[in-house]
């Protein structure tokens, strides 16, 4: 099992890696799941907007595409973030840029978990999961 963190064209944010890879491991055990191979690649919204055309055909930036090889349940796949999109959603909700990123950090995590957020009353129970998940973080 190994979560690796990397960039394309951006600054590294600031996490710490040894306890947010603590963290991502006791939110998948949870859920009954242990982790495989994950890849967070941090990048900014044009990067991220040329995967979102390229591999989903939708045309707008986001703040996370993952992209889901889970085998059973080992937990496996890459994960793009959008730091500039973060940030922009950070002021937009008023929350910190810490709490945003981690926020999204999980989201990523929840989906490879299984839990959608796009059908009726799906992104209430993605945010119930976000929350609960948060709440596990040692901060």
């Amino acid at each position: 099992m190994a979560v690796t963190y990397q960039t394309e064209g951006v600054k590294m944010p600031d996490i710490k890696k040894r306890e947010t890879t603590e963290w991502i491991k006791s939110v998948a055990a949870s859920y009954g799941k242990r982790l495989g191979e994950i890849a967070y690649i941090f990048c900014s919204d044009e990067k991220i907007l040329e995967v979102n055309r390229q591999y989903l055909q939708h045309d707008y930036y986001t703040d996370i595409i993952t992209f889901d090889y889970c085998e059973g349940d080992r937990l496996s796949g890459d994960l793009f973030i959008s730091l500039d999109t973060i940030r922009t959603n950070a002021e937009q909700f008023g929350t910190s840029y810490d709490n945003e990123l981690h926020r999204v950090i999980i989201h990523g995590i929840l989906h490879l978990c299984g839990i959608n957020d796009k059908g009726p009353g799906e992104r209430e129970i993605m945010e119930a999961a976000e929350n609960k998940a948060l709440a596990m973080r040692q901060v």
